[in-house]
């Protein structure tokens, strides 16, 4: 089986994402059309099950909020609409490796520096969490637990202490990448295949005659 690139699926979601944003108002047919592609997206993407549920959940709720303006029947097509594009970014996201959203970034006609900027923040972010469960292991099983009061005060204290290692752990890693050629440009560098091409050219022919349709047919 091939094994599609990272760009790619970027790529592929944004083209889904974009087409069924464009579909016209109360066009059942073509919204239940582009379910089925994004059924069959998701299986492909083979995202956590129990992670993708969670987000939809929460993600229905406030959708639930903002649509109950707009009646029944209008507010319907919209959250659902709006569901099967969450779904797509979503399940593209949560398969996302570690440090490749700067990959994926790096095929689209973004700004050289705006993709470096978000790579070092997912990377800073990373550090941040992997320092915060250490932390947690730590408190653990130094028996920290008592009251709720007790709790606040020791996750208070606990904040100068978690800034401080993080920034330390960046600045580790920000001499490591010195020491192995870094120059203030990271290597981003990611090339579509022709399958990739052959393959985004017929889902925009798709996701086109679909999106046209709604506005012709009703």
């Amino acid at each position: 089986m091939t094994k599609f690139s990272i760009p790619f699926k970027l790529r592929v979601s944004l083209i889904l994402v974009i087409g069924i944003a464009l579909l016209k108002t109360s066009v059942w047919w073509a919204l239940g059309s582009y379910g089925a592609i994004a059924l069959c997206w998701v299986i492909f993407l083979k995202p956590s099950l129990k992670i993708l549920s969670q987000l939809l959940g929460a993600e229905l709720m406030l959708l639930s909020l903002l649509a109950l303006p707009m009646g029944y029947e209008k507010a319907s097509f919209m959250v659902s609409r709006s569901l099967l594009c969450l779904l797509i970014m979503n399940s593209f996201l949560i398969t996302l490796p570690p440090h490749s959203l700067g990959i994926a970034l790096k095929g689209l006609p973004l700004p050289t520096s705006f993709q470096e900027i978000i790579l070092l923040s997912g990377q800073y972010l990373e550090i941040l969490i992997s320092e915060i469960r250490q932390m947690q292991r730590a408190a653990k099983l130094r028996g920290l637990s008592g009251s709720s009061g007790w709790l606040r005060y020791t996750s208070a204290a606990m904040i100068g202490s978690l800034y401080l290692r993080s920034l330390d752990r960046a600045e580790r890693v920000y001499h490591a990448m010195i020491l192995r050629g870094y120059q203030g440009k990271l290597p981003l560098e990611s090339q579509l295949t022709r399958g990739d091409n052959f393959a985004i050219i017929f889902v925009i022919i798709i996701t086109g005659l679909l999106t046209f349709s709604s506005y012709v047919k009703n």
